[in-house]
């Protein structure tokens, strides 16, 4: 009896060891991960060195997938979702992340309007009467417009709004349903509309006008009910706001929970869905570019002088929601900036730094030559040449 005790004691305190030293491990690997994120976090030249050798962020031109493109041609190149849709001579080819031909579609485009969202894109036909919808690289609708197609838009479930100019009237804007109904139109006899969007839920639409009518310019927004302007085209328009004189609307775009991002050339206005007008950030005389076009942040470039001839580019991305603020620092001067949801694309020449909105840097590419031409999704960048399309997976 007493050697069967002793035994099982045995086995206990081994066993015991065991999980002592497993425990150990974990609490040490733990820590050692602590300390490198709060040393990755806050030393900037172990960042890069890490982003560099260990996450293999630096990607070089020639590493990369590549699709053949004539160089006799110039078509337009667009990455929507995880694809990458090539429209030339009436033939919209898409590709999937990988630089394979999957689909090949006849639009009588020559040259496009596009928006896409989603499994959804939108190609209307600039200046033109045609307009499509794909979905899922199939196209779930086709029609002839009447007038000229001005601007196209498209939500995450398929909905579609387009303005049209070269009527009787200054412009119209027609919106229609994932099936291509018609829901309604409706018309500005004297304004411009410099922008239009609509909201995720279906439920809104909406417009950014534009009064050059009188000695000063006036922009203005228009909020209008969906189910309102189906039903009461007259009562359609719920809130109208006036923005102050020769303040001018560039762009406008619904992110999360129906708010609404307004962009002034001097500012950047948030409309709430309780319709309350906010401010959250405003142009300084450093300010090179921004951006709405985001998933419920914004971005703002500014310009840092870092010597006699050189300067930084210092990316300012705001959450819209609880209003946290991080910031990128990049030691070049940004020439063009590329957006899409989460996905932030900054072209200093020869070179693209593609952060995200939480301010980490996702990849690096290195060209061989100046980089004129890009189309990003949140899943992929399209680098556009001459002879090629270089695809570039986050």
């Amino acid at each position: 009896m007493k050697n069967f005790w002793e035994e099982d004691t045995i086995k206990k305190k081994k066993l015991n060891k065991k999980k002592v030293i497993i425990l150990s491990i974990a609490i040490i690997l733990a820590i050692l991960a602590i300390i490198f994120y709060l040393v990755y976090a806050n030393n900037e030249d172990f960042r890069k060195w890490t982003d560099k050798n260990i996450f293999r962020k630096e990607i070089n031109q020639e590493q990369l997938v590549s699709i053949e493109l004539n160089e006799d041609e110039n078509p337009t190149v667009y990455a929507f979702n995880q694809n990458i849709g090539i429209l030339n001579k009436n033939e919209f080819k898409i590709y999937n992340s990988t630089g394979k031909e999957e689909e090949t579609l006849t639009l009588e485009i020559t040259t496009p309007a596009i928006d896409s969202a989603n499994r959804y894109i939108v190609i209307g036909e600039k200046n033109g009467k045609r307009l499509y919808l794909i979905k899922d690289k199939q196209i779930a609708w086709e029609k002839e417009i009447q007038g000229d197609i001005s601007q196209v838009k498209v939500n995450q479930n398929g909905y579609v709004a387009i303005t049209i100019v070269n009527t009787s009237n200054k412009t119209v804007i027609e919106m229609y349903d994932e099936s291509g109904n018609e829901l309604f139109y409706t018309y500005y006899a004297t304004t411009r509309v410099a922008d239009i969007d609509i909201s995720d839920d279906n439920k809104y639409l909406a417009v950014a006008e534009i009064d050059t009518s009188g000695t000063l310019i006036k922009s203005n927004i228009q909020i209008i009910s969906v189910d309102e302007a189906i039903s009461n085209p007259k009562n359609s328009v719920i809130k109208k706001f006036e923005g102050e004189n020769n303040e001018l609307l560039v762009n406008i775009n619904f992110q999360n929970k129906d708010n609404l991002i307004c962009m002034y050339t001097n500012k950047i206005n948030l409309i709430t869905p309780e319709w309350n007008v906010e401010t959250i950030s405003e142009n300084s005389e450093n300010t090179v570019f921004t951006d709405i076009s985001l998933q419920n942040n914004i971005v703002t470039l500014e310009e840092e002088s870092s010597g006699l001839f050189t300067a930084n580019t210092i990316a300012k991305i705001t959450n819209i929601e609880n209003r946290n603020q991080t910031t990128y620092k990049t030691e070049a001067v940004t020439k063009e900036i590329y957006t899409s949801e989460n996905i932030i694309g900054l072209n200093l020449g020869t070179e693209i730094e593609f952060i995200n909105t939480s301010g980490w840097l996702v990849k690096k590419y290195i060209a061989n030559q100046e980089i004129t031409q890009v189309s990003i999704s949140n899943s992929l960048a399209a680098i556009v040449y001459r002879d090629k399309v270089e695809i570039l997976n986050f």
